[in-house]
C-alpha cells in the first residue's frame, strides 16, 4: 500500500517541506523556538489612544492589451481589464492604514458603499476595536469594502506598535519572513484558429515559470472546454507532456474551477496520481459529498478549495467533513480578522493554508503576512497572468525571487502606495469581462 500524503497533515512543516522539495529552512522556524501563546493577536497588547479621521477607497483600472486578454472557462467571455479597490484609513496619530479588496466584487460599488456606510461608522473610533468594527462582516458587492478596511485597521495597529503585522498575528508559532509561492496561470483556449494560445502553450508556460525560479505551477481546464465538447481524454496527453517537460521534481497543480462533473474528476484522478500532482483545486461542485467521492480516488493528491467562502461558517462544513485538505480563503475577500480566524480553524483540524491571491501587489502583501503568521502555511498563490497592478501600486513592493516572496521587515504591512495612482490607472466603466467576439452566438 502506498503511504498517503495526507498522513503528513498532522505536521504541516513536514508536509510542506517534503511536498515541494525545499530544504525546509523556511519551515523549521515553526517549531524551532517556543513563544508565549496568545489566544488572539490583540491579547496582551496595550491599547493606544488613536482615532480614525478619514476613509478613502480608490478604484483603479488597467485596459489589457489585445495580447494580454484571456478567455474565461465556458462563459464565452474574455477578461479585458484588471482592477483594484484600495482602502486608505487616516488617523489623528498621523498613521495611515492600507488595505486591498477583492476587485471582483465591484470597485465602484465598494467605493460608494464605503463613503455612504462605512465612513460614518469609522470616524472617531479606535482602530484597536477592529474585531467589533470590521471583523467577519465583509460580503458580496459593496460590503466587500469591509475586507480592505479591516486590513487597513490591522496595518494601523501594527504600525502603532512598530512591528510587522505578521509578527503581531503569530500567536503561537514563530513567524517567517519568506513565503514559498507558486505560479498561478495556465490560461488557454480550446478554440482552434483564434487569437488565444491553445493547450500546447501549457508546456511553454510551465518551462518558463520553472526557469524563473518557481517550484510549482497551477494550470486550468482552458476556455470553452465544455462548450466545444472537449473530453478529459483530450486533456490528459498535455498533462503527460508537461510532466515530461518539467521533470519529476517540479510540482504541478490542477485547478478545475468547479467546472468538471464527479465522473470527469474520477476519470482524471488516476492520471493526477500517476503524474504526482501536488493538489486538485475545486474539482467539482460545492458539496462535501462530491468532494469526498473524488478524494477517495486520490490517496496522495490533496484536495483544495474555499476561495469564495468568506467566513468560518461558510467553510465549516467542507473543513469538518474532510472534503478539503487545503483551505484557500484570502484577506482581500474575508478581511484579515476573519481570514486569521479561518486559518486558525483549519490549523486546529489539520488542514493546510494556501491563500487565494489574484490581484494587486498590496493584496499579495496582506496574504503573505497571514501566511507568515500561520503554523499551517504552505504555498502562496502568485498570479502570473498580465496585470501591471501587481507591481504598479506600491513604491517598493516585494518581489518573487527563486520561488519565494520576501515580506518587508517594516511596521504594519511594510509598504507604501505609489503616488498618482488614480491618474495612472483611472476607473474604466463596466465589469472586468466582456463577450468573446471570437465565439459564435
Amino acid at each position: 500500500m502506498r503511504p498517503s500524503r495526507r498522513c503528513l497533515l498532522g505536521s504541516a512543516a513536514l508536509a510542506a517541506g517534503s511536498a515541494i522539495g525545499l530544504s525546509g529552512g523556511a519551515f523549521r522556524a515553526r517549531g524551532a523556538a517556543k513563544r508565549d501563546i496568545r489566544n488572539h493577536p490583540l491579547d496582551g497588547l496595550k491599547r493606544e489612544n488613536i482615532k480614525i479621521t478619514g476613509l478613502k477607497l480608490m478604484h483603479l483600472s488597467y485596459r489589457l492589451k489585445p495580447d494580454e486578454e484571456w478567455p474565461d472557462g465556458d462563459n464565452q467571455i474574455i477578461y479585458w481589464k484588471t482592477e483594484s479597490a484600495i482602502v486608505t484609513v487616516s488617523t489623528d496619530a498621523g498613521i495611515t492604514g492600507l488595505g486591498s479588496c477583492n476587485q471582483f466584487k465591484g470597485p465602484q460599488q465598494m467605493k460608494e458603499y464605503a463613503e455612504a456606510v462605512i465612513s460614518p461608522i469609522l470616524k472617531g473610533r479606535n482602530p484597536y476595536d477592529v474585531e467589533e468594527l470590521s471583523g467577519g462582516i465583509s460580503g458580496p458587492g459593496g460590503r466587500g469594502a469591509w475586507a480592505g478596511v479591516d486590513a487597513a485597521l490591522w496595518d494601523i495597529i501594527a504600525k502603532s506598535k512598530g512591528m510587522p503585522l505578521y509578527r503581531l498575528l503569530a500567536v503561537d508559532t514563530e513567524p517567517v519572513a519568506r513565503i514559498p509561492v507558486y505560479a498561478s496561470g495556465g490560461e488557454f483556449s480550446w478554440r482552434k484558429g483564434g487569437r488565444f494560445p491553445g493547450p500546447e502553450d501549457l508546456i511553454r508556460q510551465a518551462l518558463n515559470h520553472k526557469a524563473n525560479g518557481y517550484k510549482a505551477f497551477k494550470l486550468r481546464p482552458g476556455g470553452s472546454f465544455g462548450q466545444l465538447g472537449i473530453r478529459i481524454a483530450d486533456f490528459i496527453p498535455y498533462l503527460r507532456r508537461i510532466r515530461q517537460a518539467v521533470g519529476p521534481e517540479f510540482q504541478l497543480i490542477q485547478e478545475a474551477n468547479m467546472r468538471w462533473s464527479v465522473a470527469q474528476c474520477l476519470e482524471i484522478a488516476p492520471v493526477l496520481e500517476e503524474l504526482k500532482f501536488l493538489w486538485f483545486e475545486e474539482p467539482t461542485g460545492r458539496t462535501p459529498k462530491d468532494y469526498l467521492a473524488v478524494k477517495k480516488a486520490l490517496p496522495t493528491v490533496r484536495i483544495s478549495g474555499g476561495e469564495k467562502r468568506g467566513n468560518r461558517a461558510e467553510n465549516a462544513e467542507m473543513v469538518d467533513s474532510g472534503a478539503y485538505d487545503i483551505v484557500q480563503h484570502s484577506c482581500d475577500d474575508a478581511g484579515v480578522t476573519e481570514a486569521w480566524h479561518m486559518a486558525r480553524m483549519a490549523h486546529m483540524r489539520g488542514k493546510l493554508l494556501c491563500t487565494h491571491n489574484w490581484g494587486d501587489g498590496l493584496m499579495a502583501v496582506e496574504n503573505a503576512h497571514l501566511m507568515a503568521a500561520s503554523p499551517n502555511r504552505f504555498l502562496l498563490e502568485m498570479n502570473v497572468t498580465p496585470d501591471p497592478l501587481k507591481d504598479g501600486v506600491l513604491k517598493d513592493g516585494p518581489v518573487v525571487k527563486n520561488g519565494y516572496f520576501d515580506i518587508p521587515n517594516k511596521p504594519g504591512l511594510g509598504v507604501e502606495l505609489r503616488e498618482g495612482l488614480e491618474e495612472m490607472y483611472p476607473p474604466l466603466p463596466g465589469g472586468c469581462s466582456m463577450p468573446d467576439p471570437d465565439m459564435p452566438r
